[in-house]
């Protein structure tokens, strides 16, 4: 990885980043800095140098990640395009906030290259799309892959595409979590205890998830487990009767309908 990067924003999201990029750079190829003192010493514990301030970090570093909440963006970036020049990179992971917005924040330097995370970044199997700005190369794009790669899948999209992301992958894990929770009341609803049917219902989507990404298409998969005449076909008729295939696109088509919605009023 080239580069020092520099993380503004240890939340949660912003620990989980630390502790990945730690991996890939090191941690002398690491600076952070947030305004709460508690969150500092996440940093420190983690052994990573904190830097006095937002614009002392971003004259040091080569690559600036931006963490913090939306309503504290636009006076971060305002503050650093001081220390901000041509070579140097801003990786945004705040939700909503286009590429454009942040380079004009800038005063037109450097390049900005937008992340979408999800939740389950925070243990290292996260999703994250990734769209440049003006003048990201597919070089810079390949940097940032490196840095996500130890928190889990990453692939680049147009950034008109990221409220599809957000539909998807962003809001995804709660779609996932009420089927895992549901799955483990039909399990309780037979006999099983609470428990026992969470871990079996939980390790079913966390397998078969591992599957897919190994390249079983979900079609084929699907078919390997439904004998005919035999119990899933059963259990997949209830679910096509039902319209969980449907509910489950419509979801994400809604999702995605009211994230562009809120970036339109941002």
């Amino acid at each position: 990885m080239n580069g020092k990067v520099g993380l503004i924003g240890i939340g949660r999201m912003g620990e989980a980043l630390l502790k990945g990029f730690l991996q890939v750079v090191g941690r002398e190829g690491l600076l952070a800095t947030d305004i709460r003192a508690e969150r500092r010493r996440v940093a420190e514990e983690l052994g990573v140098e904190v830097a006095v301030g937002n614009e002392a970090l971003a004259r040091e570093v080569q690559w600036v990640v931006l963490a913090v909440k939306p309503k504290e963006a636009e006076e971060v970036v305002r503050e650093i395009a001081d220390g901000f020049s041509e070579e140097k990179v801003l990786l945004s992971i705040v939700a909503g906030l286009k590429t454009a917005t942040i380079h004009s924040w800038l005063e037109g330097k450097g390049k900005v290259i937008r992340a979408m995370p999800n939740l389950p970044l925070q243990v290292f199997a996260g999703a994250v799309a990734l769209c440049g700005g003006p003048g990201v190369g597919d070089g810079d794009l390949q940097r940032a892959r490196e840095l996500f790669s130890s928190l889990g899948e990453t692939v680049v999209v147009s950034e008109e595409l990221m409220d599809t992301v957000t539909g998807l992958s962003g809001s995804g894990p709660a779609y996932v979590a009420l089927f895992i929770e549901a799955m483990a009341e039909g399990g309780v609803r037979m006999g099983l205890g609470w428990e026992e049917a969470l871990r079996l219902s939980a390790q079913t989507v966390l397998g078969t998830a591992k599957m897919v990404l190994g390249g079983e298409h979900p079609a084929l998969l699907k078919g390997k487990v439904a004998s005919p005449g035999g119990t899933t076909v059963e259990g997949l008729a209830v679910l096509e009767a039902w319209g969980l295939r449907a509910a489950l696109i419509e979801a994400v088509e809604a999702a995605t309908v009211r994230s562009k919605e809120l970036g339109s009023h941002g």
